[in-house]
């Protein structure tokens, strides 16, 4: 028998045979095999539309705009299981690319977006329950319809979760605007998953080097993860549950600085009457760090019982073995466990 081959990070790397089967990837995108032009039906130039090319090839496009292209990973329940099958995961939960959230159109056209994005993940859910568990998208750029299509998603269409954007149609999370709608999710037990998107904090410098995912997307994260907090809404909620894309992005490394802030500065205490860390040690992320060391960090600040699987599949930023990821951080065979199904079946209410 070969010993298992070295990881980056000095512990041994396992080999599938030993992965948890209940394992679930809670950061995956889905989009539908296709849908109508939503530009001609509703007005607007940056609609997103599917332009195909054979049938496992396409290219999303925002209005003329390329904007990246896809396989069947993207829309193929089979292709997903079989590539999930090899990957030792047992179960993915699917949510759309920020790409197709529409805040920036009427709110109405995108209510109807997300309709069909949401009655496409239920129906890939009702297929294969064994397989997906199922997050919404809404048209949040106006609350009360993001409210009233969270409602649909969760007593119609059992969808356990809802992915939103980091700063949905303009709006920080400090927003009073926002909070019916977090309200909402607390009452509807309903999980929150935030990936960042458009706009990004600092975009205007961010025009290079692929710089918007690679920089930005962590640092609005940050913004997005301390607004929360900040803005008193775990305060208020305390039974929401929140989870961060990308490891919490520059979140983790910024929790300390913001403690500090709030002992020293009296803007800190005005608006929450507890230490920020407090409540940070509600919130989830995924394990989407692409470093074992981290992994392990964020693992130190907030527990296993706080962290998930996430792959970012199928895209290329993201990680095309998130169970051995997690699996080289060298973590306790009991939190590795719980990253890789307990935690989640918390967070997602299973």
């Amino acid at each position: 028998m070969t010993e298992p081959r070295p990881s980056l990070s000095g512990h041994p790397r396992s080999e599938p045979a030993s992965r948890n089967p209940a394992t679930t990837d809670v950061h995956t995108h889905i989009i539908p095999p296709g849908w109508e032009d939503w530009a001609t039906k509703f007005g607007g130039e940056r609609w997103p539309r599917l332009v195909e090319h054979d049938a496992c090839r396409a290219t999303i496009m925002t209005g003329e705009q390329f904007f990246r292209d896809v396989d069947d990973r993207s829309w193929s329940a089979t292709r997903r299981i079989e590539d999930m099958d090899r990957m030792g995961v047992g179960r993915q939960a699917l949510s759309p690319p920020p790409v197709m959230f529409c805040y920036w159109a009427d709110a109405r056209a995108t209510a109807a977006f997300a309709r069909m994005q949401n009655d496409n993940v239920a129906s890939i859910v009702g297929r294969h329950a064994d397989r997906f568990v199922g997050m919404a998208t809404v048209p949040l750029q106006d609350p009360a319809l993001a409210v009233k299509e969270l409602h649909h998603c969760r007593e119609r269409l059992g969808l356990r979760a809802v992915e939103i954007g980091s700063c949905p149609g303009g709006r920080d999370f400090d927003d009073p605007a926002l909070f019916p709608f977090f309200e909402a999710c607390a009452g509807l037990d309903m999980a929150v998953f935030v990936h960042p998107a458009v706009p990004l904090v600092g975009q205007e410098r961010l025009t290079q080097y692929y710089f918007p995912l690679i920089v930005g997307n962590p640092l609005e994260t940050a913004l997005a993860a301390s607004k929360l907090i900040y803005g008193a809404v775990l305060e208020r909620l305390p039974a929401l549950r929140v989870c961060f894309a990308h490891g919490g992005g520059a979140f983790p490394f910024t929790l300390a600085r913001l403690d500090h802030g709030w002992k020293v500065r009296p803007e800190g205490p005005a608006a929450i009457p507890r230490p920020p860390r407090e409540y940070a040690r509600r919130l989830y992320f995924d394990s989407l760090t692409l470093s074992a060391a981290n992994l392990r960090f964020l693992v130190e600040q907030f527990g296993a019982d706080h962290v998930v699987v996430g792959s970012d599949y199928p895209f290329d930023m993201g990680s095309a073995d998130p169970v051995g990821a997690v699996a080289e951080a060298g973590l306790p065979a009991a939190a590795r466990a719980q990253i890789e199904s307990g935690t989640a079946v918390r967070f997602l209410g299973l």
